[in-house]
């Protein structure tokens, strides 16, 4: 009777039917560069790095925040002063990926490069929605310090579309893999 009783009783059945984890699949070398609408320096202004990074070699730089003191002081601007490095390894450009209003990316993009040629374009896309850091999987709960999701920091070598090789921050938001040192040490 008391197994009768637990079957049909709400009080003993779970809310939870199932348990599912599953490890991390951050963007890797061999994916695609996903097909998505970003914005440049205006909502008006559409990019797709997909189409922007389908021939030639370029670096995908992921910030979790524009103006934050990392992203600032060293992480984009490691990879500006590096530009002469990049170019001489065949790097075609730079694109800095923030999960931030084009407005935002376009002022900081504007100021962290004024006076400075990198020797290779450095430009500031705006993912404002979160919908690239979500394909590549480095979009994670930043809610404490930044107010909503954001980009976990990373960096990424694409080659004619595809990722060569990915440095993902372990913590999201140190500096210690994807700076501009080590990744031009590996290209």
């Amino acid at each position: 009777m008391l197994r009768t009783l637990t079957r049909q009783s709400p009080l003993f059945t779970s809310s939870v039917r199932g348990f599912k984890t599953s490890a991390a699949a951050f963007v890797k070398a061999g994916d695609s560069v996903p097909s998505l609408t970003l914005h440049e320096n205006s909502p008006g202004n559409t990019v797709d790095l997909a189409e922007e990074t389908k021939t030639g070699k370029y670096v995908i730089i992921g910030v979790p925040g524009a103006y934050s003191p990392a992203c600032s002081a060293s992480h984009v601007p490691g990879y500006i002063s590096r530009g002469g490095e990049l170019a001489a390894k065949g790097v075609d450009g730079v694109f800095v990926v923030a999960v931030n209003d084009s407005f935002v990316t376009k002022a900081w993009g504007a100021e962290l490069t004024q006076g400075k040629d990198s020797k290779v374009p450095v430009r500031f896309i705006a993912d404002h929605a979160g919908d690239f850091a979500t394909k590549w999987d480095v979009l994670f709960d930043a809610s404490k310090f930044f107010g909503n999701k954001r980009s976990k920091r990373y960096a990424a070598v694409v080659e004619n579309g595809k990722v060569q090789n990915a440095w993902i921050e372990p913590d999201s938001t140190g500096l210690d893999v994807s700076t501009a040192e080590k990744v031009v040490g590996q290209l």
